[in-house]
């Protein structure tokens, strides 16, 4: 590993919906699997502890690592939690690339797509309802959607032949991505109940679509 292993967020790709091909590789799937260790210690210990009384060390610690090699994956401890934040917009910015362009993406968001499991759920709740009220984790949420923003404006550029700097292209990739930041804050706050993560953030999604020309 090298001092500029960083975690991203979101997904990366030129948005023309084509999946890659074959597994990654091994140091990247364990780096992978490192972030998202780390991203649920951190969790566990901002929902019992509180962020400021958190430190990268007390992280560190908990996900049986050096501290030094915490900061070689994160800048921050807020952002020890991204990898968790991003999962549910990775996993539908993957379901609208893998969707024939011939069929409109609200049935995309109809279907049923991958959920995680009830461990990972239940600590994406508590993050993101963390993330809503507690300053420092906030500032990392927008800042994961404002990268995402770029991949929306690329996706959607790719999918409607026009260039990803169009004002159309750009406010619907900000609708996009709006659409799925508020259904997941309402999903957290108990508003959505009776769906999974990524069910809520399907129909949050599916509402923008509704009203694109996508």
């Amino acid at each position: 590993m090298t001092d500029t292993d960083r975690d991203t967020g979101v997904p990366a790709g030129d948005g023309r919906g084509t999946a890659r091909t074959g597994r990654p590789p091994l140091t990247e799937r364990r780096k992978a699997a490192t972030r998202r260790e780390i991203a649920i210690e951190a969790v566990r210990l901002f929902s019992t502890r509180g962020v400021a009384a958190t430190s990268g060390d007390d992280i560190a610690r908990a996900a049986g690592i050096s501290t030094r090699t915490l900061w070689r994956y994160f800048p921050s401890k807020e952002h020890c939690v991204k990898p968790l934040l991003a999962l549910g917009l990775e996993r539908a910015i993957a379901q609208l690339r893998d969707w024939p362009a011939d069929r409109p993406l609200t049935e995309a968001m109809a279907e049923q797509g991958p959920d995680g499991g009830a461990e990972e759920a239940g600590l994406t709740k508590k993050l993101v309802a963390m993330a809503v009220e507690e300053p420092a984790l906030h500032a990392v949420w927008l800042e994961m959607h404002y990268e995402a923003e770029e991949v929306f404006a690329e996706f959607v550029a790719a999918r409607t032949g026009r260039p990803a700097d169009d004002l159309a292209v750009r406010v619907q990739a900000v609708i996009m991505n709006g659409a799925m930041r508020v259904g997941a804050e309402h999903w957290a706050r108990g508003g959505d109940d009776r769906r999974t993560h990524e069910e809520a953030l399907r129909a949050a999604l599916r509402s923008a679509l509704e009203g694109l020309t996508v």
